[in-house]
């Protein structure tokens, strides 16, 4: 290979068009590239891999991306098909950046997966996506998110992570890495960790000050994937003092290799995040990131903001002495052996009939589902004030980004009376919180969504308007999980931790009784001032048990002394006779029995036969007649 053969298989970037020849996005492919399709972008770079945008055109629907797929891995192998087949990216992690929407599966994102913290269930959702992925000709997903979210004031990171408890995320990392690389490769990002920073790296460059100790805790999930056998790592464009007070670890030898491979013992490929992000563009040139980023360690250099200037950037420093052939070809040996262990060489085309029987089955969008049911997280909920009762009137407001204009419908679909004011923007005019106020005092309960709540003083002021009105308020949490803190006059508080339909499908569903909430905080909840915990890690309310109560059976026969009734014994179920609990058995009593089922501690009635009264004969005729069995 020659030098610049070998610095465009370690470039990786995105392109502008919906197919390899198409020209509708030539400004924008002159523009960054000076071609004008996405085949030329391949052919003019030698491209080693591409990465997939919405908004660069790719992913309009499964079929058209198998086709962009597939055009573009001809294009790399050339007429003659002996060519390097292309690594094709995205960053489909589930929830809040998912490039391919429907009718691919939308997944309720990572925090939801973590408040189940079931690792079969981060099985399946990684099966989900590298199945659907794989039928439309991707080979590599950056993802699972690893990244521990113990800052809540992140600003980046939130609900992409699985949460902060390095066993669980280590687990359901390793599953969802499992179950992605059956079909593609995976990428555990963002290393050293991401978690608790305060800054977001596509605006500016963070830095995290804690301690090494702190740090072991935050690389507990990427040793485990390591463990595991991840393809890839991506670094973070981040600070991290306790390995390199100086430098980001995307561009720190300390990070990646001194930590990543030789401590850590990686031997995948190594990706840098995106570098047109602001924490690298606005600190160095595109030929000093590049340089860099190489001699740290990384194999990968992503999307580059200036592809030219990258290559320049490496050209010179191979001149120079700064950056030895050699060493190219060890990133260059990496990659091209992944993509034989992946398969990519053997199997570089999308089946195109694959694509309609895979993206967006039916079993797949049963388990997000699932998932939305299973991550539910009732945190507040005063008085029994859900599960609402079937057929209440509700007020179905809250704050745009949280989007409760599509919570409205499905509430309406369970049988309740909606009445719906919806306002755009995440902070609630003077005039919407005033039309709500009035609203609320005719129905029977006021759903609110929140997103982001604790930084943002009007949604607080709404929800303690509506609450000073006396009819119930029922707040869900749309984003990051904190919100409750900011309100402790709610009457209930349930986390959907996404504002996709999907995540309102178990939300909706527990606000209806239809599930029994059971999700638990992936996360600690801080009290509103930062000083101390107000809810721990772990923590989440249910309705109970649900049981079914037996009917108590009344037989009537000849002459008193016969007459019987017979308690049933079941699960979670006290049977009361003049207000004393019966054992289960058969008795023998004359004239009326009335007997009571009430739910045990920890259990609940669902729409049950509660209640049973019957009133025996006395077997002489024209005396009494039966009053039958009256059961409520």
């Amino acid at each position: 290979m020659t030098l610049d053969e070998k610095i465009g298989q370690m470039t990786w970037t995105h392109v502008y068009g919906s197919s390899a020849d198409d020209t509708s996005m030539a400004a924008s492919n002159q523009a960054r590239y000076g071609v004008d399709t996405p085949a030329q972008v391949v052919e003019k770079y030698d491209l080693g891999g591409v990465l997939y945008f919405a908004w660069s055109g790719n992913t309009d629907n499964p079929t058209q991306i198998a086709g962009l797929s597939n055009g573009l891995q001809k294009t790399a192998l050339g007429e003659d098909g002996d060519g390097i087949p292309l690594a094709i990216t995205i960053d489909q992690e589930g929830g809040l950046v998912a490039r391919i929407g429907p009718p691919a599966t939308v997944l309720p994102g990572n925090m939801a997966l973590g408040a189940t913290f079931d690792p079969k269930l981060a099985h399946a959702q990684g099966e989900i996506l590298g199945s659907e992925l794989r039928a439309m000709g991707i080979n590599v997903d950056f993802a699972p998110v690893l990244d521990l979210n113990s800052n809540p004031d992140n600003p980046v990171i939130g609900i992409r992570s699985m949460g902060e408890d390095p066993d669980v995320v280590s687990a359901l990392g390793v599953e969802q890495i499992n179950g992605l690389q059956q079909y593609v490769g995976a990428a555990a990002k963002h290393f050293p960790g991401h978690g608790d920073t305060s800054v977001d790296s596509h605006y500016g460059l963070p830095t995290v000050t804690y301690d090494r100790e702190t740090l072991n805790k935050h690389l507990e999930p990427f040793q485990a994937a390591i463990d595991a056998g991840v393809d890839m790592v991506m670094t973070a464009h981040i600070i991290v003092e306790a390995i390199d007070p100086d430098m980001p670890g995307t561009l720190s030898h300390k990070v990646l290799t001194g930590l990543l491979r030789d401590e850590m013992g990686f031997e995948g490929v190594i990706t840098t995040d995106a570098l047109d992000m602001a924490a690298m563009a606005d600190e160095w040139t595109q030929e000093e990131i590049a340089v860099m980023a190489i001699q740290a360690g990384s194999d990968i250099l992503l999307n580059s903001p200036d592809v030219d200037a990258s290559f320049a950037g490496v050209r010179a420093a191979v001149a120079a002495g700064e950056i030895t052939e050699a060493r190219l070809d060890q990133s260059v040996r990496r990659i091209l052996e992944w993509k034989v262990e992946r398969g990519v060489f053997e199997k570089p085309l999308a089946d195109l009939d694959e694509v309609a029987v895979v993206v967006g089955n039916a079993d797949h969008l049963a388990t997000a589902d699932l998932i939305s049911d299973r991550a539910a997280t009732l945190l507040r909920n005063e008085e029994d004030t859900l599960p609402l009762a079937p057929g209440s009137s509700v007020l179905m407001v809250g704050a745009g980004s949280g989007w409760p204009e599509l919570m409205g419908p499905m509430l309406a679909d369970q049988g309740f009376a909606v009445t719906e004011d919806y306002e755009n923007g995440s902070s609630p005019s003077a005039e919407y919180r005033a039309r709500a106020v009035a609203a609320a005092e005719g129905v029977d309960a006021v759903v609110f969504t929140s997103n982001n709540a604790t930084g943002n003083a009007a949604q607080q002021q709404m929800v303690a308007e509506l609450t000073a009105t006396g009819t119930p308020v029922v707040v869900v949490a749309t984003r990051n999980p904190y919100d409750i803190s900011v309100f402790p006059k709610a009457d209930a508080v349930i986390n959907s931790y996404g504002v996709k339909k999907v995540n309102f499908h178990g939300t909706v569903r527990a606000i209806a009784g239809e599930i029994n909430p059971s999700g638990k905080l992936p996360v600690n909840i801080p009290e509103a001032d930062g000083d101390g915990v107000l809810l721990p890690l772990g923590f989440g309310l249910d309705y109970g048990i649900k049981a079914t109560p037996g009917d108590v059976v009344f037989t009537d026969r000849p002459g008193r002394g016969q007459d019987t009734y017979t308690v049933p014994a079941a699960e979670g179920v006290d049977y009361l006779l003049d207000g004393e609990i019966v054992e289960a058995g058969t008795y023998r009593k004359a004239q009326t029995v009335s007997i009571t089922a009430v739910a045990q501690e920890g259990y609940y009635f669902d729409d049950a036969v509660t209640s049973w009264s019957y009133t025996f004969t006395t077997g002489i005729p024209g005396q009494d007649v039966p009053s039958g069995d009256a059961r409520q």
